[in-house]
């Protein structure tokens, strides 16, 4: 594979100059070729600085570990430089439009990567930006996330297709993007998740359609034992994000303990299964220590390929 594109099936794969806010944007071709230049780049970890004397502006109205350092190592390891810019450092929300940020940063930088609390925000960003905008986390979805773990679960089982995830508990923006890379790439999803905080039907339409067409299952069911029968892979994330601090109370009586991914479930799936979480992890809350710290945890590969997917996309999008 020629590290100035991605090959599938002998076919060149570019995604520059794309914006990267939803993973049903792309086709699988287009996903698989981030997931096979992800395994080059990982191995290579010096290479050709593609983004020499380019500049990305990172904004952040939610504060992150492994997005900003995994994006911020990434931009530079390729040769360019993330400029970190949190709400309080800039004029959005203090009475400049998103349409006039947009315009602005796109006078100074190459890029534009937001994390941000409502997906309409990318939306608006990436319709008067002249710079493509990547998606790094919003309230209904999270694409880089599910790209690495896609990843993660390719590295371990050398395939996807045919694999099953078993998600457990909320069906947040994690969940959704899930099952759009998932049902894209022939991998079955069975999320179990309490009826009143389900994942959006969109998202559950445009997985069905996706799933047409790979050959994958898509279930939602509330029976997390039933969920993880036949998982190769069980996954979940925290009951409360943030900005719902104020539900706290009422999330926690929803899903503890029915919801925790505990040894007790895990028992319940095959003999050889793997347990993820995006990370931060709640202990003791949607995941007990013995799960997360166990052999059979892939979260710390799954965050450190953050890093690995997020430079990837950049190598394509340049």
């Amino acid at each position: 594979m020629n590290l100035e594109f991605g090959y599938v099936s002998r076919k060149r794969i570019s995604l520059k100059g794309r914006d990267f806010l939803e993973l049903q944007d792309f086709t699988p071709e287009e996903v698989w070729a981030i997931l096979k230049t992800t395994r080059l780049l990982k191995k290579r970890r010096k290479v050709p600085q593609k983004l020499k004397g380019k500049f990305a502006a990172m904004i952040f109205e939610k504060p992150s570990t492994r997005t900003r350092v995994s994006f911020e190592v990434a931009f530079e390891e390729l040769g360019g430089r993330a400029l970190y810019l949190s709400r309080n450092e800039l004029q959005l929300g203090r009475g400049e439009t998103i349409a006039d940020t947009a315009r602005v940063l796109s006078r100074y930088v190459d890029l534009i990567m937001a994390r941000v609390y409502r997906y309409e925000t990318l939306e608006e960003l990436a319709k008067h930006a002249t710079v493509p905008v990547i998606n790094g986390l919003s309230d209904i979805n999270h694409p880089l996330q599910t790209v690495a773990d896609l990843y993660t679960i390719w590295e371990k089982f050398g395939k996807l297709r045919g694999l099953t995830v078993a998600w457990i508990g909320d069906g947040n923006n994690v969940c959704n993007s899930l099952l759009i890379g998932a049902s894209k790439l022939g991998v079955n999803v069975i999320a179990a998740t309490p009826r009143e905080y389900m994942p959006s039907k969109r998202y559950i339409d445009w997985a069905l359609e996706n799933s047409s067409k790979s050959g994958s299952r898509i279930e939602i069911i509330e029976d997390p034992e039933k969920a993880v029968e036949d998982a190769d892979i069980v996954m979940t994330d925290v009951f409360v994000s943030m900005g719902q601090e104020e539900e706290r109370e009422k999330r926690l009586q929803v899903f503890y303990p029915k919801y925790q991914v505990n040894s007790n479930l895990i028992s319940k799936a095959k003999k050889k299964v793997y347990f993820m979480h995006p990370l931060p992890a709640h202990r003791g809350e949607e995941v007990t220590d013995d799960v997360i710290d166990s052999d059979y945890s892939l979260v710390w590969d799954q965050a450190e390929n953050r890093l690995h997917t997020a430079k990837a996309l950049l190598y394509l999008m340049f």
